[in-house]
């Protein structure tokens, strides 16, 4: 009945049961009943196609979060981690020290870096050399006047890795690079290393520890990197006047437990997760890297933090 109990919570705490709340987030999303929808009849033109691919991604993200909430295999991890952000205490641990490709938490300190080191209204243009991650698109293209602003919130939510790169150049590559590892070493993350600001290259290595005190800096400082990451709210204005949204990739984020983070994926990393999670109401950083299935390991661990403590 514990694990029964703790799925309750997590899925329907304040009463919210998650089925509805992504059906409902889906409908709002199509009907004209949104901001996004009246910003888009001022702006522009609606994409029909693309209000039904948010709406089929919605149903398929339920449809995935429901089967590894049910899921009975242990935690497939070998490296994670779980801290009591309030006291600073591991809760829950494996191989914490252990380097692993990070993939895109990567953007979580490059979003770190660009809030202290850029103004947020400042207005770039891209090129080509920007986009270099992922070519030029309807929506990020050569020659568009974007502020960093929106440059982030497509960073966190799609995890765009042309928008980390611009956020880099903006300040200049390689002094932002710099400044990403000087960071590291001020907080203590002895075994973290980054070559670039999007998680790309699979040099870019951290360990569970380190990300963590990552994750405790961001809760502390910037919770607005992580209130970014936990939207689902974002649209941009194509070459032609249609307004496309960027689909959050991280499927976390309808949950109430999750307060914010980032997830990422390379094939020399598999999935991996840093965020923080609200644990028996206290924020808990939790950490998992090189995972087959990190939903599932995420369950398994709030399950495990569950048992010492209660959700």
């Amino acid at each position: 009945m514990r694990s029964v109990s703790v799925k309750y919570k997590i899925f329907m705490k304040k009463g919210l049961f998650l089925a509805v709340f992504f059906v409902l987030a889906a409908v709002l999303t199509v009907l004209p009943l949104g901001k996004n929808f009246a910003a888009a009849q001022n702006y522009g033109a609606l994409n029909p196609a693309a209000f039904i691919e948010s709406l089929k991604t919605e149903l398929s993200l339920l449809k995935m979060l429901l089967t590894n909430m049910n899921a009975k295999n242990a935690i497939n991890s070998p490296a994670y981690i779980a801290v009591d952000l309030e006291t600073g205490k591991t809760r829950l641990s494996k191989n914490p020290e252990q380097a692993r490709p990070a993939a895109s938490i990567t953007k979580m300190m490059t979003a770190a870096i660009a809030r202290e080191n850029i103004d947020e209204n400042k207005k770039i243009t891209l090129t080509d050399s920007m986009l270099a991650p992922a070519g030029n698109s309807s929506v990020l293209y050569a020659g568009r006047e974007i502020d960093i602003k929106t440059l982030l919130k497509a960073a966190l939510i799609q995890s765009s890795n042309d928008a980390a790169e611009a956020l880099a150049q903006a300040a200049g590559k390689e002094n932002f690079l710099a400044l990403m590892n000087q960071k590291a070493a001020e907080l203590g993350m002895e075994n973290t290393v980054f070559f670039d600001p999007c998680g790309l290259n699979p040099k870019n290595k951290s360990t569970p520890a380190d990300l963590a005190k990552l994750v405790a800096y961001v809760h502390k400082n910037h919770p607005e990197i992580l209130a970014i990451g936990k939207s689902n709210d974002f649209w941009l204005e194509d070459k032609s006047g249609v307004w496309m949204k960027f689909q959050n990739v991280n499927n976390f984020y309808p949950l109430a437990a999750f307060v914010g983070g980032k997830t990422g994926y390379l094939p020399e990393a598999k999935q991996t997760i840093a965020g923080v999670f609200n644990v028996n109401g206290k924020p808990t950083a939790i950490v998992v890297l090189y995972s087959a299935n990190r939903q599932a390991d995420i369950f398994r661990i709030l399950e495990k933090l569950q048992s010492q403590g209660g959700l």
